[in-house]
């Protein structure tokens, strides 16, 4: 680990079991972070803690339900006893268990979407803004989707998530500015990843999404570094995508 950008800093990543999440974990801790890895499934995060301790970095593994507040407490507190702060948040927990049209919805699959995708986002920035700003700095990068920014039949509950987290973020920019606190929207586009109940997300079968590059969890990597190492006066407020072409609409 000789290039080490963010050497002393701590990092938190959710979703951090599998897929994006992972991949961002073990990329933040060769980068030189300590990374706390938040997930609900206990053996997903203790397999990406191993990886990383295997090269020679730091992690710990903190089961976390984002939808339950206590539970989103616990990780930061836990973060700060062994880390003593925070420095980046990667809000990267995602589901969507509802891909039906609106008629034929099922309002507790709809719920559920939003509890993980839009108010798991709220309750994480909510806990680590104190730390951050005790750091006197900070990033909060939120993994935000196409459908966020343009709506597609049969995903209605996805695409209102991720529409409330885009608006979130840039709330969260606006409130945090003058702390050094950035935040700023990265969208992968469609990966080969899943998202919910190991099921595979159909990206490639979203209209106005054909001939878009089916990309792997480490093609993320280059922008969430991007991102996480940028000046305290860097940008904010802003949506990143890897999309390659505009469907944010």
């Amino acid at each position: 680990m000789n290039n080490q950008p963010l050497k002393n800093k701590v990092a938190v990543v959710t979703g951090a079991g599998r897929g994006i999440g992972r991949a961002i974990a073990v990329a933040y801790a060769r980068a030189g972070a300590a990374v706390a890895c938040a997930a609900r499934t206990q053996p997903e995060i203790d397999d990406t803690v191993s990886t990383i301790v295997a090269a020679g970095g730091q992690a710990l593994a903190v089961p976390t339900d984002v939808t339950d507040l206590r539970s989103v407490s616990h990780l930061f507190e836990t973060i700060a006893r062994h880390f003593n702060g925070v420095d980046i948040l990667v809000i990267n927990a995602g589901a969507n268990y509802d891909r039906r049209p609106v008629e034929d919805s099922a309002p507790l699959d709809w719920q559920r979407t939003l509890a993980v995708n839009l108010v798991g986002a709220y309750y994480c920035a909510q806990a680590a803004i104190p730390y951050m700003k005790a750091r006197g700095a900070g990033k909060i990068i939120t993994i935000g989707s196409g459908l966020g920014h343009r709506g597609t039949a049969g995903n209605s509950a996805y695409a209102c998530s991720k529409a409330g987290l885009w608006m979130l973020t840039r709330v969260l920019a606006q409130e945090l500015w003058a702390y050094n606190i950035s935040a700023n929207e990265l969208i992968p586009g469609p990966v080969n990843t899943t998202i919910d109940a190991g099921q595979a997300v159909p990206q490639q079968s979203v209209r106005g999404f054909e001939s878009e590059w089916v990309k792997e969890p480490e093609d993320v990597i280059g922008l969430a570094l991007f991102l996480a190492t940028q000046p305290d006066i860097g940008p904010t407020a802003q949506s990143f995508s890897l999309m390659r072409r505009d469907n944010s609409g």
